[in-house]
């Protein structure tokens, strides 16, 4: 299974339910990088995905963006393929 990687917050729902789905398809470990306390980490984040808001999911080296496309990638049906080391 590929890495996964979220820049999330404390208190953010979608953050939550990116985890929820991410687990759902048996992702056991995501590297979470809390923007709110690591604020440098925010300024990174925008830097590479050109986004403000949280989550941020990458899964391997594909950035997939935030929980509302992750939520249209497993609706097509890719999800699973991408978290398994095929591409998006």
């Amino acid at each position: 299974m590929q890495p996964v990687k979220m820049y999330t917050t404390a208190v953010c729902p979608y953050c939550i339910r990116a985890k929820q789905i991410l687990k759902s398809k048996g992702v056991e470990s995501i590297e979470e990088i809390r923007i709110d306390v690591r604020p440098d980490e925010r300024m990174k984040m925008m830097e590479i995905t050109g986004r403000r808001t949280v989550p941020q999911i990458f899964i391997g080296d594909t950035h997939v963006g935030g929980c509302d496309d992750l939520v249209a990638l497993d609706g097509r049906g890719a999800l699973v393929p991408l978290l398994n080391g095929a591409g998006a």
